[in-house]
């Protein structure tokens, strides 16, 4: 079931709670200056937030047990896709610092109609992206497979 579920690595969760707590450190022991320490602190509280955003949202995509759908978990809760309100799942490479990036964009229909794009990248899923879109193929969670 784990090849199934997809989220930020714990190994890379931790790290950054290691990064945050390291600057919180140096903000409270070794900042002289004022604006030394706020700089340092607001560091620590950014790099600790990403961290318990990323904790939250675990896992961030996954395959219904049954096959069924997706379920997607976001800073609002989860919120689960059922085949039918899948509309478009796709592989597009954005360009980033000089080179293009895989992100897995789902286009989705929630059940009030309201239509959901959600695009995720490696962080979001802790693999490669084009792995997670060809897993959802195989699961027959990819429609509308024409090139971006």
């Amino acid at each position: 079931m784990s090849e199934l579920r997809w989220s930020t690595p714990p190994v890379a969760i931790a790290a950054l709670v290691v990064g945050g707590g390291v600057l919180a450190l140096a903000a409270v022991a070794f900042a002289t200056d004022p604006a030394g320490r706020f700089l340092a602190g607001t560091a620590a509280l950014l790099v600790l937030a990403t961290a318990g955003l990323a904790t939250r949202q675990r896992p961030r995509l996954e395959v219904l047990g049954d096959g069924s759908g997706l379920a997607c978990t976001r800073l609002t809760g989860r919120r689960v896709f059922p085949r039918e309100a899948l509309i478009r799942v796709r592989i597009v490479e954005y360009p980033r610092f000089g080179r293009r990036v895989p992100m897995l964009e789902i286009d989705a229909r929630d059940p009030d109609g309201t239509e959901r794009l959600m695009i995720f990248g490696r962080w979001d899923l802790g693999a490669d992206p084009r792995d997670v879109y060809d897993a959802l193929v195989l699961r027959d969670l990819a429609p509308d497979q024409s090139p971006s």
